[in-house]
């Protein structure tokens, strides 16, 4: 087995070849003066089971093409299998035309993907689960949702989270994922409705369910410039909510948005993982998914079943 880290997150690729008792290897990534890309793997990797590991995250395209180069050099080296370890899939929410004369940017990149030498996909939390059907090779979408529980069950304020948490799905999309989490504490859902007006900017929200007196815990995959998050936190404080705070799997945190979460006064605090490069600070907490990656590369390297990383 070879791990191959690329740029997008080094540190986590680290955590993860450690939980596999492996060392990364040894690549040089080569960033020419006209800013093309190219890589040279500097092992043999003939006949290995590779796993290149490579988030989407900004800058989304050279980190897509890095990865696309590092799969198409490990496949030119004669590698047995390529998988392609991606723990936040960038353009996963491009998967479908909103309106006329617009792409599906997320079936081009399975399509890339694909062509460039990938024999298996891991990912962590797809924004749309049917971008699984997009690639014809087997596709592994980890849930960030036992970390979330289990940071919730040893909570310093569980019991009080148990009496009188909520679990919010910040829209109608994400009222599965929310159900899941809020079954496996025993606690009720409330549903944000919101009325979106064009990407990141939101016209009304209207709350369903009762959150009146209640500790809310928003569950959503992806914050990116947390505007809209805030505006939900907003909502439910003005609903009654006691106190908001938000578990989401990727945190982009574009435009400034981990400083929107310290200014806000609406929302306590947000945990995020590390499948996208973040720093922490008093209002965000990142818990790291490099276990639960480690033992999924483990049990494919070893043919196993990965069915119990989804319970």
């Amino acid at each position: 087995m070879k791990l191959i880290a690329g740029s997008s997150n080094q540190n986590l690729a680290e955590a993860v070849a450690h939980r596999c008792g492996q060392e990364l290897c040894e690549v040089e990534l080569i960033k020419f003066a006209d800013n093309e890309l190219s890589c040279m793997i500097k092992e043999n990797v003939r006949g290995e089971d590779v796993f290149i590991i490579q988030s989407i995250c900004n800058p989304a395209n050279d980190n897509l093409m890095e990865l696309l180069i590092l799969m198409d050099a490990c496949k030119r080296a004669s590698a047995g299998r390529i998988t392609a370890v991606i723990p936040y899939f960038g353009y996963a929410r491009q998967d479908r035309k909103p309106v006329s004369r617009t792409p599906i940017t997320a079936r081009l990149v399975a399509n890339m993907l694909e062509t460039a030498g990938a024999n298996r996909i891991v990912t962590m939390d797809l924004h749309a689960g049917q971008i699984q059907g997009f690639f014809d090779i087997p596709v592994d979408d980890l849930g960030a949702m036992p970390l979330f529980v289990n940071d919730l069950e040893t909570h310093p304020n569980r019991m009080i989270i148990a009496k009188n948490g909520v679990i919010v799905s910040p829209d109608a999309g994400g009222v599965a994922r929310a159900r899941k989490v809020a079954k496996k504490l025993q606690l009720d859902i409330a549903i944000i409705d919101k009325r979106r007006e064009q990407a990141n900017q939101i016209a009304s929200m209207n709350v369903i369910g009762n959150v009146n007196k209640k500790k809310c815990i928003i569950v959503d995959d992806i914050v990116d410039t947390g505007g809209t998050l805030i505006k939900a936190a907003e909502a439910l404080k003005k609903e009654g909510a006691i106190e908001v705070s938000a578990y989401i799997t990727h945190g982009v945190l574009s435009k400034n948005g981990g400083r929107k979460m310290e200014e806000s006064d609406a929302l306590s605090n947000l945990v995020i993982t590390d499948t996208i490069p973040n720093l922490e600070t008093n209002s965000v907490k990142i818990l790291t998914i490099a276990p639960m990656f480690a033992e999924a590369i483990r049990r494919i390297n070893h043919n196993e079943s990965i069915s119990i990383l989804f319970e």
